[in-house]
């Protein structure tokens, strides 16, 4: 086997970290491809591919997660992963600790972690490194990356939920979801909602998006059966999809372009948080992007009696 050939069956494992390290489908695929260059123009061949690979494409990580902190700490809103519509890595030893290590909630508690311990943990606790793997890929000693997991496990499930849902009860939960949002059924939205479910949005400043989150099943059940419907009288359409390994979908406008891409989380038993990317920047990877400005507009009008 060639170069290239340990290369390209690595791959899907090494955009894996650097997603979970980075949250931006762009940017981990850029860390990869660095990852390749710096393998090809290596003058000796590792003992080891995976584990030169591995620690190439977390270090890259790394630097690249320090200078993205700085633009996130000056982003418009609510900062959210790119969305993530399959995971390439297929692991069926570590399937769960995979699944849920890509979820949006789990993303977003990973970046409470400082760099190193982010990626301490995705190496350990998610693949599956050993230490000594993890010590070699991020430069320190392996007592060092021992503490830094240690750390990084109290934040995580400090900010886990309590209850998780099963597969299939998501599935059918978020089944029901949709089809209320398209009849705009207030009473059937708010029903599958948590009582204290929030809805958030993150436009980057590039795309219409909620001024804050809104709470409460009562007041997020209302504003998803006033506007919905009306953007399906223009012709925006959605399709249920796996995001981030949780219920979601991908709405298009009428030409199928994609507008935003939601997410939903699922505990026990109810709908708790509902999250929409809508930033351009953060879609161009599911395929061409809408106006969202100008469907923002059409949503207005769509308000007026047109008799």
């Amino acid at each position: 086997m060639n170069r290239t050939e340990e290369f390209q069956e690595l791959r899907p494992l090494l955009f894996s970290i650097a997603y979970r390290i980075l949250g931006s489908v762009s940017e981990a695929e850029d860390a990869v491809q660095e990852t390749w260059l710096r393998f090809e123009a290596s003058p000796t061949q590792p003992r080891s591919v995976k584990a030169f690979l591995s620690a190439a494409v977390t270090r890259i990580s790394i630097d690249v997660l320090r200078s993205a902190r700085v633009r996130r700490e000056q982003y418009v809103g609510s900062w959210f992963p790119e969305p993530l519509l399959a995971d390439p890595y297929e692991d069926p030893v570590r399937s769960a600790e995979l699944a849920d290590s890509v979820s949006m909630a789990a993303l977003l508690l990973l970046e409470r972690l400082s760099p190193l311990e982010r990626a301490v943990f995705v190496l350990r606790e998610v693949f599956g490194f050993g230490f000594p793997e993890v010590a070699s890929a991020v430069g320190r000693s392996e007592a060092a990356c021992r503490q830094l997991t240690v750390r990084a496990r109290r934040h995580m499930a400090a900010g886990r939920p309590r209850f998780e849902a099963d597969r299939k009860e998501r599935e059918e939960l978020a089944s029901r979801f949709f089809d209320a949002l398209r009849e705009g059924e207030v009473a059937g939205l708010r029903d599958l909602l948590a009582a204290d479910v929030s809805m958030v949005g993150d436009g980057g400043g590039k795309a219409p998006q909620l001024a804050r989150a809104v709470i409460g099943a009562e007041n997020v059940a209302r504003l998803l059966a006033s506007v919905f419907p009306r953007m399906a009288r223009i012709d925006v359409t959605w399709e249920p999809r796996e995001v981030n390994g949780q219920p979601g979908a991908i709405f298009r406008d009428r030409d199928g372009k994609v507008l935003t891409i939601m997410a939903l989380d699922v505990l026990d038993g109810q709908i708790q948080t509902i999250r929409s990317v809508i930033n351009p920047d953060k879609l161009g990877h599911v395929g061409p992007v809408a106006d969202a400005w100008a469907i923002h507009r059409e949503v207005g009008q769509a308000r007026r009696p047109t008799e």
